[in-house]
């Protein structure tokens, strides 16, 4: 060893009993108790007992691990000397402990009945290795953050900040101050992994600061919150006192007590700042005055509406998508693409309860279901439902309230609905929307723009209650039978849903199913005393009833059931079966006749098909030629839209006049009259541009148009089909006239899955692209040339030659 050369003596290792702390940290010199419950633990504080007395405690990293290894805890603890062992009543070992020496982990064995540690003594290296004139202006810094600290911190005893505020030692100063200030264990762990004093004493200052702020906050929050409630305190005191005064005084304190009452009512809805000031201020006037006058009554009035209302309360909905299709299964027959809508709206909301904005408009013909579906929506989410009408209103005041100094103010109709639901989340069904008009007193449809907004509607102010209301948790359903009487901006804001017009199918169904069901309870007969056949059922819609929904369907039901019910009451029998054979007898005479139709094949005759508001109907068209100058005659009130298919039929037929060995010259020699039959119903539309081109050509080539054939479609100018809509109504009324081919535009084939499954197994489809394609099936016989074009046609869209192009 060369002279110079200092001798590093390393410390030894020894193997110590050990404790794993759980959220606990002790230091060098450091006395303090502590419970152990753990059976590990407790067997390795009896080892040191019977042994040196000494054991090693190192703190857990999580304090919720219950077998912690040899990762589960620092490398950096305390050896300790046991001083007393305590057992308390409830089997919880407590234990004093005096921290001697800091030591690190070397090997952690945990096989045993204890954890075992070898462990080395950690020298400090710091006293030797510092700036005495940093390590004196640091301890200053420590003492008076600590001042700082203790003066937040109550009960902190007056002997411990005195010994720290007179210390000069660094060393000392660190160890009172650690020792005693309230850090958690990963901050102790720091400090007492940190050999520098410079380092452990910045650390501290550190920490003392951050608690420092931490105690100010919270000494601030105590403060505000103590300045509240005696706000709340003194004012009890006060009204008490003014009840005791007005007492001895003998004056009426009923007004003042209703007062009160309010107060403590607006308090516990736990509103707004805004909301809450002003009705606080409306309350306080009430005790200011009289309590019977006018005024008094006006503010009653106000508080009582604005305290009914649910500000806060809402009902948990019930998002089960097959309990809502059951629901609306059961509710409505059909709508299939209406329910299917509305289950893609409830699917959303289970997705994401919080999307509002969804605003639905369900238009179609009377009857048809709309304001039934509006409650079963409303049964299916398990939300309260509220109907409003809005049909002939006309004054904004109905949507928006009036001011409440007006006599006899009251809120609006939607805030009156808010208080009839209960809840803030209700389904309000707006019905009959587009009946809303305006006059003088202003325009209710732009009041209603700000409801059906989902992003005006979170703050909506009603003229008499004049708070922010939050309408964007309400669903919103709306009903009209046409939308062109609704204000664009409105409609804009809405998603429209068509319901259109029940089919002949659908209306027999829904009698069958729901209706006669339904008609037998209300009139307290049962099954065994009245029974409908399935002819019964279909006599009633064709012949006593016809409209798009089934309300006169439903009545013509409820009229037998009471002549059932006479005849029983009578005696005269104990039991009725209606038919098709004796429905006239109870109904009398058939209101309604079946549509005309040629019924055998006939020159210039040809059966069209059109579209009403209440289902499809037959329309055949006729054409006559006469000798003439070459007029043409359209009659049977014609739109014009009708009456330019006309003229396009007769600039068409001349065109191919020569393929049908028509004279070329018949525009000038013959006069045509073409004409629709029941000539007091008006009638319009392109669609029955192929019938009078077929009938035209017919009246003029003299071959006779098949009975057993309907058509539809709009015809251009050059001979295409065009197409057209209501296809599923108008076959319908094919089917019902015992029309079994149908001939409609080739690009109209895409819709054919709308149509009711019986008339689509029932009829034969013809799909056309071309005149030629609907003259080639429609007439009797066809000029060889024209039905060879028509073979080539359909080969060139895939058929084989002389194969008709069908859908069954």
């Amino acid at each position: 060893m060369k002279p110079d050369e200092k001798l590093t003596i390393r410390p030894k290792t020894e193997w110590l009993p050990t404790i794993a702390m759980r959220g606990l940290v002790a230091f060098p010199g450091m006395v303090m108790h502590f419970d152990i419950a753990r059976d590990p633990s407790v067997k390795a504080i009896d080892a040191a007992l019977h042994g040196d007395r000494r054991v090693f405690l190192v703190a857990q990293r999580d304090v919720f691990t219950e077998e912690p290894g040899p990762k589960d805890v620092y490398k950096v603890g305390v050896i300790a000397e046991v001083r007393q062992t305590l057992k308390t009543p409830d089997n919880v070992l407590r234990v004093l402990i005096e921290g001697v020496d800091k030591a690190k982990l070397l090997t952690l064995d945990t096989e045993g009945k204890y954890l075992q540690a070898q462990v080395r003594k950690v020298p400090d290296y710091g006293r030797a290795r510092v700036d005495e004139t940093e390590l004196t202006a640091l301890a200053r810094s420590v003492k008076e953050a600590f001042e700082q600290y203790c003066q937040l911190v109550p009960r902190m005893p007056k002997e411990l900040v005195a010994s720290v505020l007179c210390q000069d030692d660094p060393y000392e100063i660190f160890d009172n101050v650690a020792h005693n200030m309230n850090l958690d264990f990963a901050a102790r762990q720091q400090l007492l992994e940190e050999n520098n004093i410079l380092v452990r004493l910045g650390m501290l200052y550190g920490f003392l600061n951050r608690e420092v702020d931490i105690l100010n906050l919270e000494r601030q929050i105590q403060e505000e919150v103590k300045e509240n409630v005696d706000k709340s305190q003194r004012d009890y005191y006060l009204r008490e006192q003014m009840k005791v005064i007005s007492s001895q005084l003998g004056e009426d304190e009923t007004g003042q007590d209703d007062a009160y009452d309010y107060m403590e009512r607006i308090e516990a809805l736990e509103l707004s700042e805004e909301c809450r000031n002003k009705l606080m201020r409306e309350a306080e006037r009430l005790t200011k005055m009289p309590p019977y006058t006018q005024e008094s009554f006006v503010i009653r009035n106000y508080l009582d509406t604005c305290l009914e209302l649910p500000w806060n309360h809402s009902t948990k909905t019930k998002l089960n998508i097959e309990k809502a299709a059951k629901v609306l299964d059961k509710d409505h027959y059909g709508m299939k693409k209406v329910k299917e809508r509305i289950l893609e709206s409830i699917s959303v909301h289970a997705l994401v309860p919080e999307v509002t904005g969804q605003i639905l408009c369900l238009v179609g013909p009377p009857g048809v279901g709309k304001t039934s579906i509006g409650r079963s929506i409303a049964k299916a989410l398990g939300r309260e439902y509220v109907r409003v009408s809005l049909g002939g209103i006309k004054d904004e005041s109905d949507i928006r309230g009036h001011r409440k100094t007006y006599v006899g103010a009251m809120p609006g109709r939607i805030i009156n609905a808010m208080k009839q639901a209960g809840t803030n989340n209700p389904l309000i069904l707006l019905d009959e929307i587009d009946k809303m008009s305006n006059d003088f007193k202003g325009d209710p449809s732009s009041a209603m723009l700000e409801v059906l907004d989902s992003e005006q509607n979170k703050t909506f102010r009603d003229h008499f209650i004049e708070l922010p209301f939050d309408l964007s948790h309400v669903l919103f359903v709306t009903t009209a039978n046409t939308t062109d009487t609704i204000p664009a901006p409105l409609l804009d804001r809405m998603e429209v849903i068509e319901l259109s017009s029940y089919t002949r199918e659908e209306q027999f169904h829904i009698a069958k199913e729901h209706l006669y069901p339904k008609q037998l309870k209300k009139h307290g007969l049962r099954q065994n005393q009245m029974k409908m056949e399935d002819s019964a059922f279909y006599d009633l819609i064709d012949f006593y009833t016809r409209e798009a929904g089934v309300r006169n369907l439903e009545r013509q039901v409820a009229t037998l059931c009471r002549k059932t019910a006479k005849v029983i009451v009578e005696g005269s029998a104990k039991r009725i079966i209606f038919s098709a054979d004796n429905l006239e007898e109870y109904l009398g005479v058939h209101k309604f006749l079946p549509d005309v139709h040629s019924d055998r094949n006939e020159v210039g005759v040809v059966n069209g098909l059109a579209w009403t508001s209440v289902g499809g109907v037959l329309m055949p068209i006729e054409v006559l030629v006469l000798d003439g100058k070459g007029s043409v005659e359209l009659t049977g009130s014609l739109g014009d839209v009708m009456k330019e298919s006309g003229k396009l039929a007769v600039s068409y037929a001349r065109l191919v006049a020569g393929q049908f060995g028509i004279d070329p010259n018949f525009y000038k020699t013959k006069d045509l009259h073409i004409h629709a039959p029941e000539g007091a119903v008006p009638k319009d539309g392109p669609s029955a541009g192929v019938t009078m081109l077929t009938a035209v050509i017919s009246a003029l080539s003299g071959i006779p148009v098949r009975s057993d054939v309907a058509m539809t479609g709009e015809i251009t100018l050059h001979g295409k089909v065009l197409p057209i809509g209501g296809l599923r109504e108008k076959t319908m009324a094919a089917y019902k006239a015992g029309i079994r081919t149908v001939i409609v535009p080739k690009a109209n084939q895409p819709d054919i899955t709308e149509v009711d499954p019986v008339v689509r197994d029932a009829i034969t489809f013809v799909y056309a692209e071309t005149m030629s394609d609907v003259l080639s099936v429609a007439l009797e016989s066809v000029p060889a040339d024209l039905a060879a074009s028509t073979v080539y046609n359909q080969t060139e869209q895939g058929k084989q030659p002389g194969q008709m192009p069908v859908h069954s």
